[in-house]
C-alpha cells in the first residue's frame, strides 16, 4: 500500500502574510505615534527660538492650533504607513526567504516561524532589513515629504497656508517641479532606511534572548523585542533623520513661490545643522521620537506578528 505523503506548502505561499500583517502594523503606529512625530518635525526644523523644547512645542501647538493639529499631515500616512508597513514587512519576509535559501543556505527556514538555533543568524535579518528599507523608500519618500512639508504649515487659519491638504500639497508640488519635485528627498530617504540594518538585527537578537531567558509569551516578547530594537535603530539613525527632514522641508522654489533653496545636496544639509546649532543639532527634537519610538514600534510590531500568526 502507498504511503500518504504530503508535502508541506512552500514557504513562497506564505509571502502575502506579511503583506496583510503590515496593514495592521500601520495603523497601530499611526495611532500612538503620529503626535510624536509632528512635535519631533517641527523640532528638527526650527531653531531654539521657537520651540525651547518638547513640552513647549506641545503646548503652545495645541494653544494655538488645537489638540488635532497634532494630528496635522496624519492623512498621508495614514494611508502610506498601513501601505508602507505592508511593503516593507512583507518585503522583508520574501529578503529573509531569499537570503537565508541563497546566501546563508539555511534550510528549512520560515520566515515568520518560531526563532529556531538553525535560523537566519542576526546579521542576515539586518540585511534583510536593508533591502526592505530600500524597497519602501520609494514609497515612503513622497508620503513623508508631503507629510513634512503639512507638519510644519504653523498658521490657523487654513486660508493662510501655502497647501490645503495632502492632495493639494502634491498637485503644486507636482506642477511646479513634476514628478522630481514629489520625489525630493528620496536619496536621504535611502540613506536613512540603510538603518533598517540596526533594527532588524537587534530585533532578532532580542527576541531570541527573551524566548530563552525569560517565560513571557510571543505577544509579551514582540512588544518588548518590537519596543526596544525601535530605540536602537533611532539612536543610530537619528542624526540622518534630522538632515532628511531639512531637506524634505528646503523651499522648493520656482513657480511654486516658496522661497528658495538652501540645499541641493546632502552634505549642504548636514554641514547647515552643525553651523547653526552644534553637534545638538543633530539630536535635536530626538526626546519626543525616542519616547514615540517604543510604545508605537512595540504595539505596531505586536499587530503584525499577531496577524501572520492568525493568518492561515
Amino acid at each position: 500500500m502507498a504511503e500518504d505523503v504530503r508535502e508541506e506548502p512552500k514557504p513562497a505561499f506564505k509571502n502575502y502574510k506579511g503583506f496583510v500583517a503590515g496593514v495592521f502594523s500601520g495603523i497601530a503606529k499611526l495611532t500612538v505615534g503620529h503626535p510624536f512625530d509632528t512635535v519631533k518635525v517641527r523640532l528638527q526644523t526650527t531653531d531654539a527660538a521657537r520651540f525651547a523644547g518638547p513640552l513647549q512645542c506641545v503646548t503652545q501647538t495645541v494653544r494655538n492650533e488645537g489638540i488635532l493639529a497634532l494630528y496635522k499631515g496624519a492623512s498621508p500616512p495614514l494611508v502610506g504607513w498601513m501601505f508602507m508597513d505592508s511593503v516593507m514587512l512583507g518585503s522583508l519576509n520574501v529578503y529573509r526567504r531569499l537570503l537565508s535559501e541563497h546566501v546563508y543556505h539555511v534550510r528549512g527556514f520560515q520566515p515568520g516561524a518560531p526563532v529556531r538555533a538553525d535560523s537566519l543568524p542576526w546579521h542576515g535579518h539586518g540585511v534583510a532589513g536593508i533591502l526592505a528599507g530600500a524597497t519602501v523608500s520609494f514609497i515612503a519618500a513622497p508620503v513623508e515629504h508631503v507629510k513634512a512639508r503639512l507638519q510644519i504649515q504653523y498658521a490657523a487659519d487654513k486660508a493662510q497656508r501655502l497647501y490645503q491638504g495632502p492632495i493639494d500639497c502634491v498637485r503644486k508640488i507636482f506642477r511646479a517641479h513634476g514628478i522630481r519635485g514629489v520625489y525630493h528627498g528620496l536619496g536621504s530617504t535611502l540613506l536613512f532606511r540603510s538603518f533598517f540594518f540596526c533594527w532588524w538585527g537587534s530585533y532578532d537578537v532580542l527576541s531570541r534572548l527573551l524566548r530563552e531567558r525569560s517565560d513571557l509569551g510571543a505577544p509579551a516578547v514582540n512588544f518588548w523585542a518590537g519596543g526596544l530594537s525601535a530605540q536602537v535603530f533611532w539612536l543610530s539613525s537619528y542624526p540622518s533623520d534630522v538632515v532628511k527632514q531639512r531637506i524634505m522641508t528646503d523651499p522648493l522654489g520656482g513657480s511654486l513661490g516658496d522661497g528658495v533653496r538652501r540645499f541641493p545636496r546632502w552634505r549642504d544639509a548636514a554641514v547647515a545643522v552643525r553651523r547653526e546649532n552644534g553637534w545638538r543639532g543633530y539630536w535635536r527634537g530626538f526626546m519626543p521620537c525616542f519616547l514615540r519610538a517604543f510604545p508605537a514600534n512595540a504595539m505596531a510590531l505586536v499587530a503584525f506578528e499577531g496577524v501572520m500568526r492568525a493568518l492561515p
